[in-house]
């Protein structure tokens, strides 16, 4: 989920075909960077967590939830390009609900003034989700702390993913926010240069 915020500009190809793609031609990463933060903070919860729909739905599919949880493994490729081609691969549903979601956060997150946040109280939603994740499923911290790149590595992190969202989607909408934006702020991190 981190990763998609930041694939930027998703296009709309010719009315005909009716589909969404990522093009990141025309973009500067780290202008991207460099406005996002302040973006995220002014988007309203309901565009942020029209975002966390957005990837909990995604990875309801075997498929797209095995290109989102690429993204997680420890040797990834997150850089712009990697990204954009992972948003690609996606389903056509998946890339038309995250360009949705991201123009709804770019458009809304330019007009209105900064946001309530407490990245306390965010760190504890994400804490509290992942309580709730693990006394549900077993193996839910094995597949979370897993750093092995063999693929019963990468199916157990994938499986802790997926429950961790599903737990996120039981917390009230107003925390659910703050978690993803605290997640997003982490990846746009990790993103920046160094």
């Amino acid at each position: 989920m981190i990763p998609l915020f930041l694939a930027g500009a998703l296009a709309t190809a010719p009315a005909a075909a009716q589909e969404y793609v990522v093009d990141l031609s025309q973009i500067d990463p780290a202008a991207i960077l460099a406005s996002a933060g302040d973006v995220l903070m002014r988007a309203p919860d309901a565009q942020i967590d029209a975002l966390f729909q957005a990837t909990h739905t995604a990875a309801q599919s075997p498929d797209d939830a095995r290109l989102l949880c690429a993204l997680f493994d420890p040797h990834a490729d997150r850089s712009f390009e990697s990204l954009a081609a992972t948003a690609n691969r996606l389903d056509a549903g998946s890339r038309e609900r995250f360009a949705v979601a991201l123009a709804d956060i770019a458009a809304s997150g330019l007009q209105n003034p900064r946001q309530p946040y407490d990245p306390a109280a965010a760190k504890q939603t994400l804490k509290s989700a992942g309580v709730t994740a693990m006394l549900l499923h077993d193996g839910f911290m094995v597949g979370m702390t897993t750093e092995g790149s063999d693929q019963a590595s990468r199916d157990a992190r994938c499986r802790s993913f997926g429950w961790m969202l599903d737990a996120l989607a039981d917390v009230p909408m107003a925390q659910r926010a703050a978690a993803t934006r605290l997640m997003l702020s982490e990846g746009m991190a990790q993103l920046a240069p160094r």
